[in-house]
């Protein structure tokens, strides 16, 4: 379940990261910029991605290994 959730936490921080760099470099990359619904707001999104990633590396921190 740790290393489910360090992955989670991982892709989550990756897509965040990627969608700050589409929203200040118009490079093509991330998911996030590709959601209809979060037109305008992908800005607000990546950072919730990114918030959502610190988390879940927390919430791997947090469980045993065993």
């Amino acid at each position: 379940m740790k290393r489910l959730l360090e992955f989670l936490g991982f892709l989550a921080v990756l897509q965040g990261l990627m969608g700050l760099v589409h929203e200040f470099t118009d490079w093509n990359v991330g998911v996030v910029r590709r959601i209809g619904f979060l037109d305008g707001h992908e800005v607000y999104a990546s950072v919730a991605l990114l918030a959502l990633g610190g988390a879940l590396f927390a919430a791997a921190e947090s469980r045993t290994s065993g």
